[in-house]
């Protein structure tokens, strides 16, 4: 899934495509409203909200879309070739004089009247400027018994950090992601250091952490389980965390990270147990 600051920098892009021009043509592909007709319409502007992106519109509507895993969004020039998948993927195309927006695999396409109705569930932005970091570990300290890797990724608590950032700056802050949210011992630095991560990248696509973005040198631990710890040569670990349909893989070093270690996982049930092997030895 899409971290905040790629959706901030592709709603940038398309703010800049899109705003105060008027739609020449719009094409919806979903069936709720494929009847709907914008063209006439101008776009007010396009703003990120968390992992979401809302595109206003002069008759007072927004365009309410979410990326999820697999959703994008692509700009062409009329007549350029569409190059961001087969035309079956694309769920809708807003179009004005000099740009063509096609959104790709996008599960959440909706107009609302009230934009509350689609982000108004979400905790304080870490990219908006009305950026509020006390409101955001407040959000956190309700919960004080929840671990914090998990924590980090509920949106309602604070919008926009991902898999990726959350466990780059419990690296960075040398926490595991078992710790209880209320034994972290600084949990606004914590909280403000993965603002500034990305706030570090929004600018550009490369999601760097380290501060190189040479290739392979990006991440801290992100992605790198079993290859040694950029610090001390450990090697990475890799776990699941959190239950079904919300669980994440993380990464942690066990020698920089402080910290409980994932809970050991059951052995499986005998109807588990695949046939014709022998799973333990006496």
């Amino acid at each position: 899934m899409p971290e905040g600051d790629t959706v901030w920098l592709a709603a940038k892009r398309m703010h800049e495509a899109l705003a105060g021009e008027v739609l020449t043509r719009s094409d919806f592909r979903v069936p709720q409203l494929a009847t709907v007709d914008l063209s006439g319409q101008t776009v007010l502007a396009v703003v990120p909200r968390g992992k979401h992106m809302l595109t206003r519109l002069s008759s007072g509507l927004s365009l309410h879309t979410h990326f999820r895993m697999d959703g994008s969004w692509h700009l062409y020039r009329p007549g350029d070739r569409w190059q961001g998948g087969p035309a079956w993927q694309v769920r809708v195309v807003l179009e004005n004089r000099a740009w063509q927006a096609v959104g790709y695999r996008l599960p959440v396409v909706e107009l609302v009247e009230d934009e509350s109705d689609a982000v108004g569930h979400l905790g304080p932005d870490v990219l908006a400027d009305d950026w509020d970091l006390d409101l955001a570990v407040a959000n956190l300290l309700a919960q004080p018994e929840r671990e914090v890797g998990m924590a980090l990724l509920d949106q309602r608590l604070v919008a926009g950090l991902g898999n990726l950032y959350r466990t780059e700056v419990l690296f960075v802050r040398g926490l595991t992601p078992w710790v209880r949210v209320g034994d972290v011992p600084d949990l606004p630095a914590l909280v403000e250091k993965g603002r500034r991560l990305m706030l570090a990248n929004r600018g550009h696509w490369e999601q760097a952490t380290t501060g190189s973005l040479r290739n392979g040198e990006h991440h801290w631990v992100f992605e790198r389980g079993g290859k040694p710890c950029r610090r001390c040569g450990t090697r990475i670990l890799v776990a699941e965390q959190g239950d079904p349909p919300y669980a994440r893989l993380t990464y942690w070093c066990p020698r920089c990270q402080l910290g409980p270690a994932p809970p050991p996982k059951p052995p499986p049930s005998r109807k588990d147990r695949p046939l014709g092997r022998t799973m333990y030895k006496p």
